[in-house]
């Protein structure tokens, strides 16, 4: 047996999200897609959820005072790379968070602002969106919406549909770095994902739209770029390989329920495994 102080220890990702019972979404997909990445996932559990590949039937928040004590607790034992936020469950749940984060402003956040699942069941209120506004946005590296929510996300009442531009604009605004939208929800032939900075877009990526609708593709998505960050990459060059992580993911989704396909976040182990036949 080697001596395991030869072997650098990898990057810590901490991920603070909801679990999932069906492994598709979640916390349960932030600690596999890091793992998978050659992070050590570490995770604060923020609220459980009823929920299979079909969607999201409850959502149960948990204490905030217990939300900020696993982030600490873990936070003062280990040295953390990169933070990584999904669904939080309450506007407490929000300021408890971004309280403790601000005693690491060093540390890279991202941010993935889950407002409803696939099907659309609603995982944020307005109260809530406007937590992530005020509180948490401001002090992320990069925020990962796709069209939809980056629309709720800056939009004002009685407003028409604004550009994602627009949008972008509005987000940086509020004081994050980078603003990655994502076009699964576009009516485009493929899916075309941009990444805004204060300077405008720096890059603009076209994918195959993949047939089927997937479960967890999101969280999949910014959990790599997670991953990639505390790997040491730009946040261009990490949004690039994160993408491609998790194209090929989608690539080789399957579907153990009657709902939704779950990407599979280890295609690398199985890459002599025939490839999963889509049904749509």
């Amino acid at each position: 047996m080697g001596n395991p102080e030869q072997f650098p220890a990898p990057p810590i990702v901490l991920a603070f999200a909801a679990t999932d019972p069906s492994g598709g979404a979640g916390l349960q997909a932030d600690v596999m897609t890091l793992a998978s990445m050659g992070c050590h996932p570490v995770s604060v559990v923020t609220a459980a959820t009823i929920q299979d590949t079909m969607g999201v039937e409850d959502i149960m928040a948990l204490d905030a005072e217990w939300v900020a004590d696993q982030a600490r607790c873990v936070l003062e034992d280990m040295p953390v790379s990169a933070f990584k936020i999904g669904v939080l469950g309450s506007a407490e749940n929000i300021a408890a968070i971004a309280e403790v984060i601000s005693d690491y402003p060093e540390v890279p956040l991202i941010l993935d602002p889950v407002l409803a699942s696939g099907r659309g069941d609603d995982l944020a209120t307005d109260e809530m969106i406007v937590a992530l506004r005020e509180l948490l946005i401001p002090q992320s590296t990069i925020i990962t919406p796709n069209s939809v929510e980056a629309r709720r996300l800056v939009q004002e009442e009685g407003e028409d549909d604004i550009d994602l531009a627009e949008c972008a604009r509005r987000l940086l605004a509020t004081g994050c770095e980078y603003v990655l939208i994502t076009g699964t929800h576009e009516n485009t032939p493929q899916v075309i994902n941009t990444l805004y900075g204060q300077d405008g877009v720096i890059r603009s990526d076209s994918w195959e739209r993949l047939p089927g609708t997937y479960h967890g593709s999101g969280c999949t998505l910014a959990s790599a770029i997670a991953a990639t960050i505390a790997n040491g990459l730009s946040v261009s060059e990490a949004v690039k390989d994160a993408q491609e992580y998790t194209w090929q993911t989608l690539k080789a989704a399957f579907r153990p329920g009657m709902g939704q396909y779950i990407p599979d976040r280890l295609f690398w182990a199985r890459e002599d495994a025939p490839a999963n036949e889509k049904d749509g």
